[in-house]
Parts: structure tokens; sequence; C-alpha cells
């Protein structure tokens, strides 16, 4: 067997004011064929994965490049062609091929294209023709078209956010692809609109639940392949916005649409639950400073350079400062000019530094200090599972008993490693800022004594019901209340 893999990927915030371009896949990872390093990342786990599988099979890997950016706002338009009509080069050049297995994300928009993905699948099943399987891993926090839905022969999803598992769902798709090329299966997929667009943290209940019930039946069904959930990217304004639930059977499509109709409809019965509890900036400070074990995390939800923002906003930090608390770390603030000034004053240097909320209305203010820079890491990285996440050059500031590392690749706040990368040690600290609204879980649940969702200015379009949406479609909830009728009852 000769089986063909790639991955391009990023996810892209439309209300973002930090576009992308070819520049920012080099920055987080463009890598040419065979030149994937040994370790994942979120989206490009088929490729390494891929690498053990056709290894034992005894079949033919062949690499094309991999290209993920950080996620941000519009993707450039040359940037995508290029990226794309790169892979599409390497596939002509690879045939014939068994099978094409990708790594996506799946949340992509770009100059001219509002559903690159489905493009270029499509344009991937012209190449290969109709017989040849198709198949990829996507985040769950995408946007599942029908031009997607036409071009592939099945989608297999992380089930879990945080996302945890990516590299478990990349030998699911592999899995249910070598059972196909060899014939013992032959994967019938189905989806289902639950018309809703909603946040589903499975860190809680009652997603918890609802996950756990897929792989149970995962398990005992022989018959059936693969369960998941699609989403949505609330900060997508793209026509086919919304979560879906897709079911892959072996060789029974009205199996899968059943499925697949029942999981949507019950995800849709709880729609409006999912969500944690938010508070406000003034609370989130109040209760951290109050609280008895520490350190206590506050996490700046919806200032998340994962969902496309900038990760400069300052109102916490502000709210902290007004409020006189000391022993505090912020993890991070994105403003590259402010990383070159204090690089450039050098370790051990105070000096007066203007830094953040450059980015966006709602951010809050630029910070005013006479900071000491402590540290300056021109490569810092921290931890994201068994792969790195990077965010340098950056520098470590200290003002009024506050810590703040200021990064320049702008990335949410994964790994407790963040802050010892650049020598804070954050299980000695009383409070801990970072920016994510649940990557940051699975990581700091592990040293915080609390964790607290705080929802603070408006760095980010979270309520689908009042987003300036120009393209998405208005008749899901909770745009409106009822969108399946009796069906849901």
């Amino acid at each position: 067997m000769r089986i063909f893999t790639a991955a391009l990927a990023t996810e892209t915030n439309t209300f973002s004011p930090i576009c992308i371009d070819r520049r920012d896949f080099e920055a987080s990872l463009y890598a040419p064929p065979g030149k994937h390093p040994a370790t994942p990342t979120l989206c490009t786990a088929p490729i390494t994965v891929g690498r053990k599988v056709t290894a034992e099979m005894g079949w033919t890997l062949i690499e094309g490049t991999a290209a993920w950016a950080d996620p941000a706002g519009l993707v450039n338009r040359l940037a995508y062609e290029g990226l794309r009509d790169e892979i599409l080069d390497q596939l002509r050049a690879a045939l014939p091929v068994d099978a094409v297995v990708l790594g996506l994300h799946g949340a992509m928009v770009a100059d001219g294209y509002l559903d690159p993905e489905g493009d270029f699948l499509s344009r991937i099943r012209e190449i290969v023709g109709p017989e040849v399987l198709v198949c990829a891993e996507l985040d769950p926090h995408s946007h599942l078209t029908e031009k997607r839905v036409a071009a592939a022969d099945f989608f297999v999803v992380f089930k879990e956010f945080p996302h945890t598992d990516f590299v478990d769902r990349a030998e699911d798709l592999w899995r249910i692809a070598v059972d196909t090329l060899e014939g013992r299966v032959k994967p019938e997929m189905a989806v289902f609109d639950c018309r809703m667009i909603d946040v589903f943290p499975t860190s809680k209940e009652p997603m918890r639940s609802f996950v756990d019930k897929l792989m149970a039946i995962e398990a005992s069904d022989a018959e059936v392949l693969s369960l998941s959930v699609i989403h949505g990217f609330m900060a997508g304004d793209v026509p086919e916005l919304g979560t879906k639930t897709i079911a892959v059977t072996n060789g029974q499509p009205d199996k899968a649409a059943r499925l697949a109709r029942e999981l949507g409809l019950e995800l849709y019965s709880k729609r409006g639950t999912f969500r944690v509890a938010e508070i406000n900036e003034k609370e989130a400070v109040s209760r951290a400073m109050a609280a008895s074990s520490r350190p206590v995390v506050i996490a700046d939800m919806w200032d998340n350079p994962g969902g496309g923002t900038a990760g400069d906003a300052t109102v916490v930090l502000a709210e902290l400062m007004a409020r006189g608390a000391t022993n505090v770390a912020i993890g991070t603030i994105w403003d590259p000019i402010a990383v070159q000034i204090c690089a450039a004053a050098g370790e051990g240097a105070e000096i007066p530094l203007r830094f953040g909320a450059k980015s966006a209305p709602g951010t809050g203010n630029p910070i005013d200090a006479i900071v000491q820079v402590v540290r300056v890491v021109p490569d810092a990285a921290m931890r994201f599972g068994e792969s790195f996440a990077e965010f340098g050059p950056a520098a470590h500031i200290r003002f009024n008993g506050i810590d703040v590392i200021l990064n320049t690749v702008r990335v949410q706040s994964y790994d407790p490693s963040l802050f010892t990368a650049m020598g804070i040690d954050p299980t000695t600290k009383d409070i801990l800022v970072i920016k994510s609204t649940n990557h940051f879980y699975a990581a700091f649940s592990k040293i915080a004594s609390d964790i607290l969702y705080c929802s603070a200015g408006t760095p980010y379009p979270n309520n689908p019901a009042t987003n300036p949406y120009r393209r998405a479609r208005k008749d899901i909830w909770p745009m409106i209340e009822n969108a399946h009728g009796t069906e849901a009852a």
C-alpha cells in the first residue's frame, strides 16, 4: 500500500485584527516532506502516527508538507493557495496512492475562501478519483461543511476539550483506514446538524458524561467505527457555523444516520448548560486575594490566543494593580516591541516600559510602569502534552510584586512550564493569571488550589446571540430559541 499524508491547519477568528501570512506558518510549524519532527503538534498527529503504522504494516508512507499557524485572523490568499498547491503537487508526484490521510483543523478562513478545507479536500478528491480512500482528523472547534463531507470518506475528531487526545484520535483514524484498505470494514459516515453553537468543555458535566457515552458505544458495538462532535467555532463568521455530530459505521448508513441524529438531539436538549460559570475581573481578583490556599489560577478565558486573539489584554492585570495584589505572576501578555526593548536593556536593568493592550478595543489600556528586566529568553517554549509550544523571544519583568511574561509568539497558556521557562516557580505564587479558555485545565489543575474562569473585557466574540455576524446562519440556537421545534422535546 502507498499512503500519502500531509497537514494544513490553522484556526481563524474572523473578528481578529491579526492576519496570517506564510511567515506565521513558518514561525509556528512549516515542515517540508520528511522534515516533520518525531513529536506531533495539535493537528499533525496523523503524520507521526502514520510513520509507526505504515512501518509495522510494511507499507510506503509518502509525506507531504505539514504546516500549522497559531490561531489569528484572516489567512492571506497567497499563503493559503501556495501551501495548498505545494501539497497538491506533492500528491500528484506520489501517484498512484491507495489512501490520503490528512491532519486538518477545520476552522480556517482565507481571503477569497470561506471554506478552505472544503476547497482543499475537493481538489484532493479530483486528483485521486472516487475509489481512493480520503480521510482526515479534525479539531472539534471547526466548521463541518457539506463540501468537506462530500469529498471525504470519513472524519475522526478530537473528543476532549482540552485537546489531550489528538494522538489517540489519530490512532483511531489510522485504525479505520487500515481496516478499510484491508477489506475488513466499509466506512459509512453520517452527519447531523444540531442547529446550535455552544462551548463544550469536557473537564466538567454534562459534556464529560456525553463523551464517556460516545466512547462506551464505540467500545461495545463493533459496527460503530467512530463517533464525534464538531463543537463549532463561534468566532468564525461563516455560512455553515454550528455544532454537528458524526457517526461512522461499518457498512450501515441507516445506523450511522440514526446514531448521529439521536446524539445530536441529546446535545441540543442540554443547550445552555455546558459552559463553565464565568465571573468578571473584579470578582475574580476578590476571590483570588481572599483565598486561604495557593496558588489560585485566574483564567483570562476570552483573551485566548488559541482562539485567535492577540493575548495582550490588560484588564485583569489592571484590576490586580488597583487592588494592591502582590506575589502574582501573569503569563502572558503579547507585546513584541516591549520584548525588544527589554532585550536591548538587558537582564537586571530597570526601565520605564509601556506594554499591552495594543491590538484592539476591549482589551484594556496599556500599562505604564518602572520595571526590572529579570530575564530575557530568545527561544522560550512550554510543554503541551508530548510536544512543545514556542512563545519566545520573551521577557520576564517585575514591578510592585507582580511578575509578567511578555511574549513575541502568540500562544495560549497550556502548561505551568510557561512560568518555569522564564525562571518563575508557579507553585510559590499566590495568584497565577493565564490566557486560555480551557486547554490549560489538564496541566494547571494539578497545581491550582482553585481555578476561576474570568470573562474580562471584550477581546473575543463569546456570545453568539449578539455577535455581529455578517455571514453566519441565524436559524440556530441561541440566535433563536427552539431551532428543532417539537423534534427536540
